[in-house]
């Protein structure tokens, strides 16, 4: 899987359903390019489109249950792998990780608003 079908679908995991036109703009895609990528995931059974309730012009890409499935696996596995590189760090780089969150978690909030773009 592409880096940006995997970006894309930890988007629609964070924030729920979205245009094309959104997700191709957080994503950093042409409009174009994100209509390809998300008619392939739906090939795939990763997301579904759906209409829009307050607009019935809208349609929105929605993650399905194996979309969800996948992007919980991908997660876990990253967290499976730094545990195993942090297992390997000595007390004082440990102790400095800790130190560090606060900054990190702010950096990483500060990237998803970014991302995000602004709300509908």
């Amino acid at each position: 899987m592409s880096l940006t079908s995997a970006a894309t679908l930890a988007t629609l995991d964070r924030t729920g359903p979205r245009r094309i036109t959104d997700l191709a703009a957080v994503e950093g895609v042409t409009q174009p390019a994100m209509t390809a990528l998300v008619r392939v995931m739906e090939e795939s059974g990763l997301v579904e489109r759906r209409g829009d309730a307050s607009d019935k012009r809208v349609t929105l890409v929605c993650l399905t249950e194996a979309g969800a499935s996948y992007v919980r696996t991908r997660r876990q596995a990253g967290v499976h792998a730094f545990e195993r590189l942090i297992g390997e760090l000595t007390g004082g780089e440990v102790e400095a990780l800790v130190a560090a969150l606060p900054a990190l978690k702010h950096l990483a909030e500060l990237e998803s608003q970014d991302r995000e773009g602004p709300k509908q």
